[in-house]
C-alpha cells in the first residue's frame, strides 16, 4: 500500500533508522493499521545497570487521511503514546490475599512528568477520507518499547509491564 510505504519511509528518515545506536541507546519499531490509519512509532531507550528502562525519545507518524485539526490530533496522540507508555513500563495491578493491592492513583504507579520522554509526532498531509486518531498512539508503544529492548538484550519481551527479570 503506498499510504503504508510512505508512513514507514517518514517513520525511517525523521529516526534516522539508517544511522546505527550510539551511546547505549537502542531503537525499536512498531507499526499498525489502525482505525483507518496507518501508523508507525519509533521509542529509543537506554537501560541502566539496575535494569530501569529510560524512554528518551518517541517518534510518530501516522496517515489517518485528512485532519481537520492538527493541534488537538497530535494532542490526543501524545496524551495516548504517554498512556500506553504508563501501561508497558509500570501498569499493573496486583492481588494480594485475594484483594487488589492498589487502591486508588496514590499507589498506582504511573508515569510522572519528568520521565516522559521527547515525543515527535509527524501527521502525514492528504485529502484522503479522514480515519480514526481515538486512541492511536496508545497501541503501538508497548510493542516499539519491546523491540527497542530486544535490541539492546537480545531478550523477547512477552508480556507488559515490562520488568526487571525480563530483561536478564
Amino acid at each position: 500500500n503506498p499510504r503504508a510505504i510512505k508512513v514507514l519511509d517518514k517513520i525511517a528518515e525523521l529516526s534516522q533508522w539508517e544511522k546505527s545506536e550510539k551511546n547505549g541507546r537502542f531503537r525499536g519499531v512498531g507499526f499498525i493499521f489502525y482505525h483507518g490509519a496507518f501508523q508507525a512509532q519509533v521509542a529509543e531507550i537506554s537501560i541502566s545497570n539496575r535494569g530501569q528502562i529510560k524512554v528518551h525519545n518517541v517518534i510518530f507518524v501516522a496517515d489517518c487521511g485528512q485532519v481537520f485539526n492538527p493541534h488537538i490530533a497530535r494532542q490526543q496522540l501524545e496524551g495516548g503514546i504517554i498512556f500506553g507508555l504508563t501501561a508497558a513500563l509500570k501498569g499493573e495491578i496486583n492481588v494480594q490475599n485475594g484483594q487488589i493491592v492498589q487502591s486508588n492513583f496514590d499507589d498506582y504507579p504511573m508515569l510522572k512528568l519528568k520521565d516522559t520522554p521527547e515525543i515527535k509526532v509527524h501527521l502525514i498531509d492528504n485529502h484522503e477520507s479522514p480515519g480514526g486518531l481515538g486512541e492511536a498512539g496508545t497501541p503501538l508503544i508497548g510493542p516499539a518499547v519491546a523491540n527497542a529492548v530486544f535490541a539492546a538484550t537480545g531478550k523477547r519481551v512477552r508480556r507488559l509491564p515490562i520488568r526487571r527479570k525480563d530483561l536478564a
